[in-house]
């Protein structure tokens, strides 16, 4: 087994943005044959457990009293978690799995459930209001220190689901509030391409049948930005690449 271990620098925050079916037309689904293995972990390295307390202040029967803690960096040991691990720019290789094609978004006590999810370029988010309250769910695009609205609907009826199809122009996630509630925060990856793993409790990632090759690998995080190195796969192997914030 290649072993590659490195810490990458630091290079920023990721982005958001809308969708369509062209990730089928960027992204080609072939037969992999001999294909490689990465596997290694995300340490958090100087990276600090970070909790921001937001006060409720409306909608009080619904939403609970008091502070809602939002865990904007968690750790567990030397591990990272809630980061995204992917391959930059591949071409083509193993097909997105079915799951990936769709994805939901429920806003239920005033969370958004799941924090983090992953879905596939071009696929359909849907997003429902289990409460009954008004949300407004608002996702943007990040680019550097700016950031682009995706998508904005207000949602004032339980039970109410909007459907839109979700593509990225730039950005590699996107962020997602409510605007009538601001301690509402998540976030939902959006693959290019099906090579990603999110990280597990301990921080391990493993992405599988991946072509032969040299590639650009990422890790993401919603807080703390992206860091990248370069990996080669070799076919029927496996390199281990770890990162370290």
């Amino acid at each position: 087994m290649k072993k590659l271990l490195l810490t990458a620098g630091l290079v920023g925050l990721l982005g958001i943005a809308q969708g369509s079916p062209a990730m089928a037309k960027k992204y080609k689904e072939i037969e992999v044959t001999n294909g490689g293995t990465i596997t290694g972990r995300v340490l958090a390295g100087d990276a600090q457990p970070e909790v921001e307390p937001f006060l409720i202040t409306k909608d009080q029967s619904v939403c609970g009293e008091g502070e809602r803690p939002v865990p904007w960096v968690r750790i567990n040991g030397d591990a990272l978690l809630d980061a995204v691990v992917y391959l930059e720019k591949v071409k083509e290789g193993k097909p997105f799995p079915e799951a990936l094609k769709t994805a939901e978004i429920d806003q239920k006590a005033c969370a958004f459930v799941p924090y983090l999810q992953a879905m596939a370029n071009g696929g359909k988010l849907a997003m429902i209001n289990s409460d009954p309250v008004t949300h407004n769910i608002h996702t943007y695009e990040i680019i550097g220190r700016a950031r682009r609205t995706v998508i904005n609907v207000s949602q004032s009826e339980q039970g109410n689901v909007v459907t839109k199809k979700i593509r990225l122009r730039k950005g590699v996630a996107m962020k997602v509030e409510c605007d009538v509630h601001n301690f509402m925060h998540s976030w939902v990856f959006v693959a290019k391409n099906p090579y990603f793993a999110i990280v597990d409790d301990n921080g391990n990632f493993t992405i599988d049948n991946v072509p032969p090759g040299k590639y650009v690998l990422k890790v993401w995080h919603g807080r703390l930005g992206d860091k990248e190195i370069e990996v080669e796969v070799p076919a029927g192997g496996t390199v281990e690449a770890s990162f370290s914030y």
